[in-house]
């Protein structure tokens, strides 16, 4: 049994109580990262399409794994975890029809310390953690060149950024990739730690307590997957609508205000 095989059937059975593909099209089972994506659904969007008739149940995830496994076999209706540069690869690597549907509110990736007062204590030999997935280092590499502490060699794609484009190590520090789930608890030991948005809250992390945030570009921001022969069909443009609606607006503000809102959003706002 080839190795893919055995993670859809790793998340088949992580998701052993979820029915094959909801046969009932007002049922919708979605996925998503446990935190904040999770929060979002529960506060924001379930109860707009419960509204509508709408039954939701909701499947959380502790990798970035398992959930595209799950929606390319019709365990899950619509996943919520990843930005678009992940899903495209992803898709592409494992051969998956799977399609980005609305982009979300999404919280950055950012610097976080325990040891140390500011980003300005950096001392020679400082540990850093970073995620080890690409998409993710990529973006840390990014502000890490930004900050100074390391050279990226000129012209590097900053989405595809690794540690071979390093040409330079300015403040000596040592790179510690780890998955992304395990940066919060790398802060015991790190001297700094870059930590996903997602991650970062549902370990108890606040944003506004982040030394540093990155600017998230539209390549970064968080997105609905859904199968790409569902993108048109009614109840994956009830999800985009209940996304773009002034009442998903309205807990945006109250919930996750430190959050990079969409353009939709934002235009709501004017």
């Amino acid at each position: 049994m080839n190795t893919r095989r055995n993670l859809l059937l790793a998340a088949i059975a992580a998701t052993v109580s979820i029915n094959a593909y909801a046969k009932d099209p007002k049922e919708l089972v979605i996925g998503t990262s446990s935190g904040p994506y999770a929060d979002q659904v529960k506060l924001g969007i379930k109860p707009i399409l419960e509204k509508q008739g709408y039954k939701v149940k909701l499947v959380e995830f502790n990798d970035y794994i398992q959930p595209n496994f799950a929606l390319a076999e019709g365990s899950l209706d619509a996943n919520i975890f990843q930005h678009i540069i992940y899903l495209n690869k992803f898709s592409a690597d494992h051969k998956l029809a799977l399609s980005e549907l609305i982009k979300i509110p999404t919280a950055p990736i950012a610097i976080y310390r325990k040891k140390h007062k500011t980003l300005n204590d950096v001392k020679e030999g400082a540990t850093v953690a970073l995620p080890n997935d690409p998409t993710n280092q990529a973006r840390a590499l990014v502000l890490l060149d930004q900050l100074g502490w390391i050279k990226l060699r000129e012209k590097t794609d900053p989405i595809k950024a690794s540690e071979k484009d390093v040409v330079a190590n300015i403040k000596k520090i040592k790179l510690l990739p780890l998955e992304a789930a395990q940066l919060p608890r790398s802060l015991q030991d790190a001297d700094y730690s870059f930590v996903n948005g997602n991650y970062a809250l549902a370990s108890g992390l606040k944003l506004k307590d982040a030394l540093i945030t990155e600017k998230i570009s539209p390549a970064y921001a968080n997105l609905v997957a859904v199968r790409t022969a569902d993108k048109d069909k009614q109840f994956a443009k009830d999800i985009a609508a209940a996304y773009r609606s002034r009442e998903f607006l309205e807990v945006t503000n109250k919930h996750f205000a430190d959050y990079a809102k969409t353009d939709y959003q934002l235009a709501l706002e004017k």
